[in-house]
């Protein structure tokens, strides 16, 4: 029994392994699909088969709106739309204070990643045209970093057609605004908190010994932005399509399945009013969408993966293995045991992460009736906190962005957050006994 148990779970800790290498998940999964293969008696051509099902998955269908949403993502560079959106914020809140400079950064970035729905993306529009603007209040890089981080990822957290918050509200049933209520705001909330008073601290800390280059300060008093009537009709279609296809998309309850639908039409409708030809707008979101094709491929191969697994056993013997700690901890004990292995024990994409944590665990939380409301706290954190807990890409993405080497600042702010969303899961699993 031991045996089929331990054979159970060589897929998942191969993936696990490789993908804290050089290798990169793309090779992970693709030998963890080779373990679970030959652990379960697969034949080539059933992983033939498994592939060509990953295509029409729901994971290969989040794969699809990632590239689409780096399209749009472009369009939106492309006809200068987000300078416009950006502009606009910053010219309604005159910077003149360090606390403010932290809340045009955090509210800029907020809005933009969660309309991309990437924040190594949209931070990346935001950085040479915030900084010259923090500059001029002293702001140093080792606080913008920090910034960056703890704000940029909850844009991902509350814009209603990223690939987390899609990804989570298919996985759990849940609508939009139970999402939000439940854990997108509580979460983002925590974040903002702790991101706004660490800025502060390392604001303190920093000042007269990090600075922005002459050149940037100087260039505070020319920032300047004046769109031609072309940019401006650009940016007010694109709100007005946004909106009106997002509020009609909730109205019709369209879920997921919407989704294609408003990226399309946004970008289309914003490259039309830009005068853009058709040609053009499509090269575009292909340009856009070339640097994320690896993860569609990941995310399609994922999806044979984790049904591979499935055959092999790998669940049932986890499953079998924590049920005696289980049964003894309660809910309470469950809950952070499996938000803190999300967090620290399955490495990749966000949204993998969360179908590994789902598979892996939705069968005990069911055997304990965990609400589907406090589960999806579990996979949010589980799985977009690893990124805090650990200096990997985003973390030296957005370090990078903001002219900082300050790593031990990015990881502190990472590790409260971490602490704090944790807890608010062990909250959350408390109150549910007092219900």
């Amino acid at each position: 029994m031991e045996n089929s148990i331990l054979l159970g779970l060589v897929p998942l800790g191969i993936y696990i392994i490789f993908c804290f290498t050089r290798y990169g998940q793309i090779v992970a999964v693709s030998l963890g699909i080779l373990a679970a293969t030959l652990i379960g008696g697969h034949s080539l051509m059933d992983v033939a088969a498994g592939i060509r099902g990953g295509l029409g998955s729901f994971l290969g269908y989040i794969g699809l709106i990632i590239l689409l949403g780096a399209g749009l993502g472009e369009v939106l560079k492309r006809t200068q739309v987000v300078n416009d959106l950006v502009s606009m914020v910053t010219g309604k809140l005159n910077v003149n204070s360090q606390k403010r400079a932290f809340f045009v950064v955090m509210f800029c970035s907020v809005v933009i990643v969660s309309l991309l729905g990437t924040m190594a993306g949209g931070n990346a529009i935001l950085a040479p045209i915030l900084i010259p603007i923090v500059a001029s209040v002293r702001i140093t890089p080792n606080t913008m970093g920090v910034l960056f981080h703890g704000a940029g990822a909850t844009g991902l957290f509350l814009g209603p057609f990223t690939p987390p918050v899609v990804a989570l509200m298919e996985f759990t049933g849940l609508s939009y605004p139970q999402y939000l209520v439940n854990a997108g705001i509580p979460i983002s909330v925590i974040m903002w908190i702790v991101t706004f008073i660490w800025a502060g601290h390392v604001q303190k800390v920093s000042e007269g010994k990090k600075h922005y280059s002459e050149e940037e300060v100087a260039a505070a008093g020319k920032v300047e932005w004046t769109p031609t009537a072309t940019v401006r009709r650009a940016t007010i279609v694109f709100l007005v399509s946004m909106i009106s296809l997002v509020g009609y998309g909730i109205a019709i309850e369209g879920g997921s399945t919407f989704v294609l639908a408003i990226m399309l039409g946004t970008a289309l409708l914003t490259g039309f009013a830009a005068r853009l030809n058709m040609t053009e707008i499509v090269d575009t979101i292909f340009e856009g969408s070339k640097r994320l094709i690896w993860l569609f491929f990941f995310f399609v191969l994922l999806d044979p993966f984790v049904n591979f697994m499935s055959d092999a056993g790998t669940f049932e013997a986890l499953a079998t293995l924590l049920k005696p700690y289980v049964e003894n901890g309660g809910p309470v004990a469950f809950l952070a045991f499996s938000t803190l292995v999300g967090v620290f024990g399955i490495p990749g994409a966000a949204v993998a992460q969360a179908e590994v944590i789902n598979k892996m665990f939705l069968p005990l939380a069911q055997s304990l009736s965990i609400p589907m409301t406090i589960w999806v706290v579990v996979l949010l954190v589980g799985s977009q906190m690893t990124s805090f807990a650990i200096p990997e890409g985003d973390m030296q993405g957005q370090m990078g962005l903001a002219q900082s080497d300050d790593l031990k600042a990015m990881l502190c702010n990472g590790w409260l957050i971490v602490l704090f969303t944790v807890l608010y899961v062990i909250a959350r699993a408390m109150m549910l006994g007092t219900v």
